[in-house]
């Protein structure tokens, strides 16, 4: 994929701060961009719809789990999807770091 970004004289400074951050954390600069796009759109997300928007799992399965999750309140979302075998713990952990931002 590729994107073009067009940008008036005055947000200039907007990115040389996206290349400072990308040569401080050594990443490209549409890495950067994509991580303040991610950090920006699932900001106050739910697990849940995190995992669906990632592809990781169905809104159905994530219905399902809260179905689960009313039965035994004290199971976390996240570990009821792993569980049922219906999310990757790897998809997990990193729906949990987007969470985090």
């Amino acid at each position: 994929m590729q994107t073009t970004i067009y940008y008036k004289d005055e947000d200039e400074y907007l990115i040389d701060k996206v290349e400072e951050k990308a040569n401080r954390e050594r990443k490209s600069k549409s890495a950067v961009i994509l991580s303040i796009l991610e950090e920006y759109f699932e900001a106050e997300s739910r697990i849940g719809e995190i995992l669906t928007d990632m592809g990781a799992v169905s809104s159905d399965k994530v219905k399902e789990a809260l179905e689960v999750q009313e039965q035994e309140k004290d199971k976390k979302l996240g570990e009821i999807l792993v569980e049922n075998d219906h999310v990757r713990e790897v998809d997990l952990d990193r729906a949990l770091q987007v969470q985090e931002r």
